[in-house]
């Protein structure tokens, strides 16, 4: 389906460029995780050499909760704010001059987004319901990882229709912005009231220079630099700082055109997101997805936690989103994804249940700390995730492409 909404970029369809890209990094992502499983389970002093790695002290102190910056504060509290902004680059041009633009076209995403969170959420909380210290983990199950979804579609070809690609990512968006908004919501400790009032005025500032007209990105960026370190002293995630950000830059619509050259939204957007595709990304999947698996039998995998995890990704995405998007369809609030099959649309559903970036990165807010339940986080997240994944790619390869969707 050519979608009424993609732009051209030097000829080449932005959005079409962009799936390549994602698809490109998701497997470079996978490449990644790979590789932090294995030196993480390379006998000898390997891999206690990739945990030492991860944890040297690099300082300085930019928080006295954090302690002396480590690679991995580095990582995840530094380079993902700039994934942060990426994303939420990707949802303004969205919602503003893209497939979101309207409330038809965010209607589906929204409801099967919307789904696709919740009942991951309550099948996690059915698992962990006897132990009260797990409930913190809630949200670990809720999130899908587009650059993983993609990748793993991309590597179908011509058995995945590009309505659905469309759709994946359009509801992966949406997914973000509920992540978003739980991380600052949920994960949120002590709040320094000081620092919290600073990044509200750089905001403010922000959202003021947009609207007296100021298009030059170093001056937003030098805010986004200065909100960053104010929203990491008050106690909200630093990465938040990111998607704040993001909403202040300036953007110029140009529907069914090519992208504005003096877009600077635009400009940000496609200057960016190489660094995240091909290098933040993975190195975030290097340094969090290596787990020891020595000593894990059934019983480890079979534990509340790994098994709430799993279960939500795999299960309750899919029963979530699938149900939620028949139901829709059948109550004539929405159109199903056009040129699809029930069949695709349900493999696609389980791809969903690809939760790794945004997974792992909510399970280390939800058990600061706790390397024991972190690692156990790591386990259902890649367990969930690689199920959901094999599955779902076997699903849409099965799939019949002739559309039955009434």
């Amino acid at each position: 389906m050519a979608d009424k909404k993609i732009q051209r970029l030097g000829g080449t369809s932005t959005l079409r460029h962009f799936l390549k890209s994602e698809a490109a990094g998701g497997i470079l992502l996978m490449v990644a995780a790979a590789l932090a499983m294995i030196v993480a389970n390379i006998p000898g002093d390997v891999a206690g050499a990739y945990r030492e790695f991860l944890h040297h002290e690099t300082g300085p102190v930019l928080s006295p909760k954090l302690g002396p910056m480590t690679i991995h504060l580095w990582i995840n509290d530094g380079l993902m704010a700039v994934f942060f902004l990426l994303v939420g680059l990707e949802i303004k041009r969205e919602f503003v001059d893209g497939r979101l633009s309207s409330w038809t076209d965010r209607r589906l995403p929204i409801i099967a987004a919307a789904a696709g969170m919740i009942v991951p959420a309550l099948i996690y909380l059915a698992i962990t319901f006897a132990d009260p210290g797990l409930h913190a983990g809630w949200a670990i199950p809720a999130a899908t990882d587009i650059a993983f979804a993609i990748g793993v579609l991309a590597l179908l070809g011509k058995h995945a229709p590009a309505s659905l690609k469309l759709f994946l990512t359009t509801v992966a968006i949406v997914d973000d912005m509920g992540a978003v908004a739980i991380i600052a919501i949920a994960y949120t400790a002590e709040i320094n009231l000081v620092a919290l009032a600073s990044a509200g005025a750089l905001l403010a500032f922000m959202y003021l220079m947009n609207r007296w007209g100021v298009r030059s990105l170093p001056l937003y960026l030098i805010a986004a630099l200065a909100l960053w370190y104010a929203v990491l002293l008050s106690g909200v995630h630093a990465t938040i700082a990111g998607v704040l950000a993001a909403m202040t830059i300036p953007i110029r619509k140009s529907p069914g055109a090519p992208d504005a050259e003096d877009s600077p939204l635009h400009r940000l957007e496609h200057g960016i997101h190489p660094y995240v595709a091909f290098a933040i990304v993975p190195l975030f999947g290097f340094a969090n997805a290596g787990v020891s698996l020595a000593g894990i039998g059934v019983d480890k995998l079979l534990s509340p936690l790994p098994l709430g995890i799993a279960a939500g990704l795999f299960l309750g995405k899919q029963a979530g989103i699938f149900s939620s998007i028949w139901l829709s369809v059948k109550a004539g609030i929405a159109d199903c994804p056009s040129g699809a099959s029930w069949p695709q649309v349900y493999g696609v559903a389980i791809l969903c249940g690809i939760g790794f970036t945004m997974s792992l990165f909510i399970g280390g807010l939800a058990f600061p700390g706790n390397e024991a339940l972190v690692d156990d986080v790591k386990i259902g997240v890649l367990g969930g995730s690689i199920l959901s994944a094999l599955v779902g790619a076997l699903v849409l390869r099965l799939a019949p492409p002739e559309r039955n969707t009434r």
